[in-house]
């Protein structure tokens, strides 16, 4: 990209020099501010990539932006990317979560580590940014905990954490108990 950038400038210092007509001189400035401000922008966008995520942070749900460097959100799968799993017929777990859900933001924060503690590598689908998983991975609620082996869901915990003593949330107990009986076989 810099031989080009010079190219261009070589090549528009050659037409100023050139030019014995002083009213193409401000054309030609305007053309290389132009050039430059182009240069620029293309500079600053190729810049602001998520890697996580494949796609530029401006295009993110401002909620998903605010997790870009949480530890807890670093196990991001893309679809194409799940679905090679399951088309290989892999075992593996997915956590489906939406970066916006508040249930998700609850159960985040405990579940990775527990992952991490039983040795499971634990993919992480966010609907948010990838809103067809909905419907393609049957997803009602989020955060929903998926198990696949062989590439056919095996089993699944739909629902967070209990947020208080009365609600009808799952335990810590629960997500244990499922990574448990299928970590030998998860890849």
């Amino acid at each position: 990209m810099i031989d080009s950038r010079h190219t261009i400038y070589t090549l528009i210092g050659e037409i100023i020099l050139k030019a014995n007509n002083k009213k193409l001189i401000p054309i030609i400035g305007f053309f290389v501010v132009l050039a430059v401000l182009i240069g620029v922008l293309i500079a600053i966008n190729a810049g602001n990539r998520s890697e996580l995520y494949n796609k530029s942070v401006s295009s993110l749900d401002p909620a998903t932006r605010e997790q870009l460097n949480d530890p807890n959100y670093q196990q991001i799968i893309l679809p194409d990317a799940l679905q090679q799993k399951i088309n290989n017929k892999e075992s593996f777990f997915v956590y489906f979560f939406a970066s916006d859900c508040p249930h998700c933001r609850v159960t985040t924060p405990q579940l990775m580590p527990l992952a991490d503690q039983e040795g499971i590598t634990l993919h992480q689908f966010n609907l948010k940014e990838f809103e067809e998983g909905w419907n393609q991975y049957h997803i009602e609620f989020t955060p929903t905990l998926v198990y696949y082996e062989n590439g056919v869901e095996k089993e699944r915990i739909v629902g967070g954490l209990s947020e208080t003593a009365g609600d009808n949330g799952n335990t810590l107990d629960q997500y244990k108990t499922l990574f448990e009986k299928y970590k030998t076989n998860a890849s």
